[in-house]
Parts: C-alpha cells; sequence; structure tokens
C-alpha cells in the first residue's frame, strides 16, 4: 500500500478529526502560557490492533527534514513451507533481537510506574503502558540538557546519555517484528516549528538510534495539525480516534514528538466461540453480567501470598499475564505488594508455580482510561521540565528566548480482548508552553472479580498493564 492508498483510504478519519479538533475542550491550555512557550509533545501510542498502518518512510514528505529508515525482515514462509525458507526467516528474527543485558533498572522502573500511576482507580478501570512512557521519556532525554536531564537519566537507571541511547535502541529493536507472523512496530515522529532553528545533530541522532523522522512546518495551521492528528489515527488504526483528534499544536508550540508501537496478536491457543457464555462478574459498583470465555489447558499455573495468576500466550511471542487478587485483596492492594511486583516484571525465577489442567474463564472486554501523567512524573523526580526557572531544552535548540517548559502529560489506553486475540492502543501527550497452592491435577481461574493484567512483547518487556474492575464494554 503506497501513501496515496492510505491518505485515500482515511479520508472519513480526517473529517471526523476536524471536526472533534473544533469542538475539543480547551481546558488542558495552562493560564501560564506565553508567546514561545513550548508546547512540548511527547505522544506515545501503542496498539495490538487491525487496521491501516502508515510506514515513515511514506509520511508526510512535504514536511519531512529527516527520516528513519526501519529494517527489512524475511517474510514468515505460511504453511505448508520449504526447511530453508524458514531457516532464513528465523534466523531474519534472531538477528533482529538485541542482548538487552541486565535489565534490572528497566524493570525497576516498569514497576515504579505501574505503582504511581495506577493506584489510585477509584473504582475505574485503568491502564498505561510502561514502555510507551519509557521510550517517551528517553527520546525526552535526547532534547533537554543539565539537571532536567540528569533526573530523567536517574529514574531510567542510566548513567549517561549514551547508555541510554543504546539502551533504547536495543529496546526498541528487541521488539520490532514485521514477518507476517508477528506485527510489532515501533514508529517515531518530531513536529518542528518553522519559525525555530533546530539543532540538525540532534535531530539527526533522533533518526538514527530512535527511529523518529523529523517534520518542519506551520505551527497552529489547520494542515500541519490534520498532519499529526492523521499520523496517529493511521499509526493506531483510528482505535483512539476520539482522543487524537483533540490534540492540536497551536502558534506557541515549539515542538511535538511522537512514538507509537503497533502490534498485532493472536492467541497461541484461540478460545472457541462456543465456550463463551454468560457469568456473573462482582464489580465494585455491584454484580454484573458479561461473556466470559472458557479454555481448558494444562498450562503452568503460579500462585504467591495474596494473589494467584496464569499466562495467555501469543502466536510468535508475547503473552499476556493476568493476575487475580485473594479474596478481600484488591488490585491496588497488589500494586503495592512487593510480592506481587516482584512476581509481575521479575517472573523468570519464580518458584510457587505448578503444571497441571486449568480450567480458565477469563471475560471478554473492552477497557480504556486517560489520566494525567504530569503529578506522577514529578513523585518518581522529574521535576525540572515543569518549571520556568529550571527547565533546560538546550540540547534542543538555543533560538528561543523564552523557557521551553512541559505543561501538560495526559496518557490514554485502551485493551481489548476477545476469543481471537487482543487489541490495545495507548498514548502518552507532555506538553509544554495469593491463592494457596493448587491441587495436583486441576485448578479453576475464574476472573469474576477486579483483577490485574500485564501485556508483554516479543522481548518480554511490559508493553501494558491494567486493573480492570468491570469489563467495560462488553
Amino acid at each position: 500500500m503506497n501513501s496515496i492508498d492510505i491518505f485515500d483510504g482515511i479520508t472519513d478519519i480526517r473529517d471526523d478529526l476536524i471536526d472533534g479538533a473544533k469542538t475539543g475542550s480547551g481546558k488542558k491550555k495552562q493560564h501560564f502560557k506565553k508567546r514561545w512557550f513550548a508546547a512540548v509533545a511527547a505522544i506515545l501510542v501503542l496498539a495490538i490492533l487491525t487496521g491501516i498502518f502508515l510506514r515513515p518512510e511514506n509520511a508526510l514528505t512535504a514536511y519531512a527534514i529527516a527520516q528513519a529508515k526501519y529494517p527489512e525482515m524475511a517474510p514468515y514462509p505460511g504453511e505448508p513451507h520449504s526447511q530453508r525458507a524458514y531457516e532464513a526467516w528465523w534466523e531474519d528474527v534472531k538477528a533482529q533481537r538485541r542482548d538487552l543485558g541486565d535489565t534490572s533498572s528497566l524493570r525497576s522502573f516498569f514497576a515504579q510506574s505501574a505503582r504511581v500511576f495506577l493506584t489510585d482507580t477509584q473504582g475505574q478501570n485503568k491502564i498505561c503502558s510502561p514502555l510507551n512512557i519509557y521510550m517517551a521519556l528517553a527520546m525526552l532525554a535526547q532534547l533537554t540538557d543539565g539537571e532536567s536531564r540528569e533526573q530523567i537519566l536517574t529514574l531510567l537507571g542510566s548513567d549517561s546519555m549514551d547508555a541510554l541511547r543504546k539502551q533504547a535502541s536495543d529496546v526498541w529493536n528487541s521488539n520490532y517484528r514485521d514477518d507476517g507472523a508477528l506485527t510489532s512496530i515501533l514508529a517515531a515522529s518530531v513536529w518542528l516549528n518553522e519559525n525555530v532553528n533546530f539543532r540538525q545533530e540532534t535531530m539527526d541522532i533522533l533518526a538514527q538510534e530512535f527511529y523518529a523522522s523529523s517534520y518542519r512546518g506551520k505551527m497552529g495551521s489547520q494542515e500541519f495539525n490534520r498532519a499529526l492528528q492523521e499520523w496517529l489515527n493511521e499509526q493506531t488504526g483510528g482505535l483512539l480516534k476520539e482522543q487524537a483528534g483533540n490534540i492540536e499544536m497551536d502558534s506557541e508550540t515549539i515542538l511535538a514528538l511522537a512514538t507509537t508501537v503497533y502490534l498485532k496478536a493472536k492467541w497461541a491457543h484461540e478460545f472457541f466461540e462456543k465456550n463463551t457464555a454468560p457469568r456473573t462478574f462482582h464489580s465494585p459498583a455491584g454484580d454484573v453480567e458479561t461473556d466470559f470465555m472458557y479454555q481448558r489447558y494444562d498450562q503452568t499455573y503460579f500462585w504467591g501470598n495474596r494473589f494467584a495468576a496464569v499466562c495467555q500466550t501469543f502466536e510468535e511471542g508475547g503473552s499476556m499475564w493476568f493476575l487475580l487478587p485473594d479474596e478481600g485483596v484488591t488490585p491496588e492492594d497488589l500494586l503495592s505488594d512487593e510480592e506481587a511486583m516482584d512476581f509481575l516484571f521479575n517472573k523468570n525465577k519464580w518458584e510457587n508455580q505448578k503444571f497441571l489442567f486449568v480450567n480458565k474463564y477469563i471475560p471478554k472486554f473492552d477497557v480504556s482510561s486517560q489520566f494525567d501523567l504530569a503529578d506522577g512524573l514529578q513523585e518518581m523526580g522529574i521535576t525540572d521540565i515543569f518549571d520556568l526557572a529550571l527547565s533546560d531544552f538546550t540540547s534542543m535548540t538555543t533560538d528561543v528566548p523564552e523557557p521551553v517548559i512541559l505543561s501538560q502529560a495526559n496518557h490514554a489506553a485502551r485493551v481489548v480482548i476477545d476469543e481471537e486475540g487482543c487489541t490495545a492502543a495507548a498514548f502518552t501527550v507532555m506538553l509544554g508552553a495469593g491463592a494457596a497452592m493448587p491441587p495436583d491435577e486441576e485448578v479453576d481461574f475464574i476472573l469474576d472479580r477486579p483483577f490485574l493484567f500485564c501485556i508483554t512483547g516479543d522481548s518480554g518487556l511490559p508493553m501494558f498493564v491494567g486493573v480492570v474492575n468491570y469489563p467495560a464494554g462488553s
């Protein structure tokens, strides 16, 4: 599919976005904005979905000043296939992966971000993407300098920008697959104000190390806003159409940074639709009837002092973990429980596990949330970029007479599961101007009360973590 085909195919999406932009709320505009204050934006979108996907090399050539080059991968040979074709594909898959080495600092950040951003659910569903937030902050570190950068490096567990660039590049490549068997594509873009001179060296580093293409245009114009909105919708297949329609750059915007992840996956062992039946889910607001998928399978069952857990794997890499709190224990309790967090992010050496038949009752669900990251980021130590007197974006440009600050940090996510697989998307917008031991042979695992889930990619790193208090939309 070429760029003309893609743009022709999204006319309706574009028109809806324009209407949404015209009627959107202005509540997010901060009172302290002045001329040349930044609307420094970081937009991360993770998606496990079907839909239109725009490749970076086809995007917005009229605005492009630097474009990332993405890896080419051998296609999955399908069935039937020759041994030679299969071996060529598998060698390509292995070559794309990176040795991430010691991931303790990464996992520490993921655990901390999940705990900080998900604890206050107030009885609602809440989802965040630790991988999304990590990639946004890594790129933000490249754009900043001084103490502003040091605070980000400290949070992400890197002792230098060189180390963080390498780690972020390795994480990117370890989560990238585009071979017909598994689609897991990370993309990024930087949107620049045509009236400000940016450091080309920084833009080149973003293209080479973070696979981020750069575009330059008239900030605040309908055309440039439409280009960004279309780009976001193309990357997410329109799953977060309403949220993307509210994203706008104005004439005072200095820069917008957008990173996306697109993941399309099916269960390795699909649920049979004939086995799906209504059951009662005990939500904080009261009992609700919803459709539960059922599957009996021999697999590993895990447990801790206050939870039980099972895993549902995807074809060709990645999985979704479900953590069921014990009776009387909430998902928020598990987020502050050291043992539960250790399991969620360091489960490879878990001792309490047993291989047996598991009768899984998993509710079909469609859950979403949107919330502000700013307080959480400051709680985790990133404060200077929110402060007029302390913010330092000189790595990006010195051509701004007023300070560049971060004025907004909003995060939205949606996850849908059914008998075939999982569909999910998330974006972060930053704007500146157990159970007891199971029986020997068989156990029931029934997610009929609030629970935690974690979606991991081919690298094993968490892409989504969420609290489901009720299976909305099912």
